[in-house]
C-alpha cells in the first residue's frame, strides 16, 4: 500500500522551530532581518521534516524563479557536435547548481526562433540569461534587451565598444593575443608562408583571432588567409583551397581545433607531412581534439569551462542575487600556448 502521508508544510516548520509563520517564510525563502539563532533552529526543522517549498508560491513572494536561461545562437546540430559548447554548459551548470538555480537551454534554429525565445524570456520565466555565440546581425541581443532580464555574454558582443546604452557585461578570452602568440610561434620556427583558416567572421572571436594573425604577418598574402565556420568540414574545404591557391605554405593558423583537425585530414591526403612541411596550429586546447588529431595537436588554450563558470558568476552577481546595481566589470581570460607534435 502506497504512502499517502501529506507533505510538510511551512506551518510544521514553524511550529517545529518554535518561531511564527512569518519568520521560517522568511528563513525558507532567503529574507533578512531575523536573528541567526533563529535561523539555525528554521534550518534544523525544515531538515528533520523532509520540507520543500513551493516553487511557485515563493516566486510570488520573492519575484525569483531561481532559473537561467542559457542561449545558444545556433542550431542545434552545432551545438551536440561541438565540445566547446559542452565544456561551456558544464561550467555554467556546475556554477548554477552550487546556487540552487536551474538552467533552462534554449537554442535557436532560425528566425521563428528568436521571437520565441524573446518571448520566453519577456514571460518572467527566468531570473536572467546567459548568452553566447552571437552572430553580429543577431537579433537576440535587442530582444533581450526588450525583455528587461539582467544578461551577461559569452564573447565579446560586436557593439560592446561603442554606441549609447548600458555596457553589455560579458566573458571572453584574448583572442587576439593568443593568435599572435601562435602565429609567433610558427614564424620563430622558420616558416615564412603562414596561412590562416578563420572562424566566421561575424563573430568577434574569430575577427579578433584574424587581427592577431596580421599583427604578426602584416603585409601577407591576402590569399593566405580563408574563412572557414569553425567546422571540421569547413577546415578541410579551407585547406585544400589554400593548397590550391598557395602549395609552397609551410605553416596554417587554424581557428580553432576542429577547424584544424579537418586541415590536417586534407594535408594528410595531399601527402604533406606535419609538421616537416606544414606547420599547424589550432586555438581552444578541447582535449577530446586536439589529443587525438595526427599528430597531436599544437593549440592556444582558453579555459572554456571556467569561462562558462564566470558568465554564471557575474550573472548571479548582477541580476539573480544583488539586483541590477553595482554590476560587475568585463572579464577577459589569458590565452596559453600548448605545444604538441604538429608544431
Amino acid at each position: 500500500m502506497t504512502d499517502t502521508a501529506p507533505r510538510p508544510t511551512l506551518e510544521a516548520v514553524a511550529a517545529r522551530a518554535g518561531v511564527s509563520r512569518a519568520t521560517a517564510s522568511r528563513v525558507v525563502n532567503g529574507g533578512d532581518g531575523v536573528r541567526e539563532p533563529l535561523v539555525a533552529r528554521v534550518r534544523r526543522a525544515v531538515e528533520e521534516l523532509g520540507y520543500v517549498p513551493n516553487q511557485a508560491a515563493r516566486s510570488l513572494v520573492t519575484r525569483r524563479h531561481d532559473a537561467v536561461a542559457v542561449v545558444i545562437a545556433e542550431p542545434e546540430t552545432r551545438v551536440f557536435a561541438d565540445p566547446f559548447f559542452a565544456l561551456q554548459l558544464r561550467g555554467i551548470s556546475k556554477e548554477l547548481t552550487a546556487h540552487d538555480n536551474q538552467l533552462v537551454l534554449l537554442l535557436t534554429e532560425g528566425r521563428d526562433d528568436h521571437a520565441r525565445v524573446g518571448r520566453y524570456l519577456a514571460g518572467g520565466h527566468v531570473d536572467g540569461a546567459l548568452v553566447f555565440s552571437l552572430h553580429l546581425d543577431d537579433p537576440l541581443p535587442e530582444l533581450i534587451q526588450r525583455a528587461g532580464v539582467p544578461t551577461v555574454f559569452g564573447g565579446r558582443p560586436g557593439w560592446s565598444e561603442g554606441g549609447g546604452g548600458a555596457a553589455a557585461v560579458y566573458v571572453d578570452s584574448d583572442n587576439r593575443g593568443g593568435a599572435r602568440e601562435a602565429v609567433r610561434h610558427l614564424v620563430g620556427l622558420g616558416r615564412t608562408r603562414v596561412a590562416h583558416i578563420s572562424g566566421p567572421l561575424d563573430q568577434t572571436s574569430a575577427a579578433d583571432r584574424l587581427e592577431g594573425y596580421r599583427d604578426v604577418m602584416g603585409g601577407a598574402d591576402p590569399g593566405l588567409v580563408v574563412e572557414s565556420d569553425f567546422t571540421p568540414a569547413g577546415g578541410e574545404r579551407a585547406m585544400r583551397e589554400l593548397l590550391d591557391r598557395c602549395p609552397d605554405l609551410d605553416g596554417v593558423f587554424a581557428a580553432n581545433d576542429l577547424t584544424a583537425s579537418g586541415a590536417l585530414r586534407v594535408l594528410r591526403e595531399r601527402g604533406r607531412r606535419v609538421p616537416e612541411d606544414v606547420a599547424v596550429i589550432g586555438f581552444d586546447d578541447m582535449l577530446p581534439v586536439a589529443e587525438q588529431t595526427d599528430p597531436p595537436l599544437t593549440t592556444v588554450r582558453q579555459d572554456i569551462e571556467e569561462m562558462g563558470r564566470l558568465m554564471a558568476r557575474l550573472l548571479l552577481r548582477v541580476g539573480v542575487e544583488q539586483g541590477a546595481e553595482g554590476a560587475p566589470a568585463s572579464v577577459v581570460l589569458p590565452t596559453t600556448l600548448v605545444r604538441r607534435a604538429s608544431a
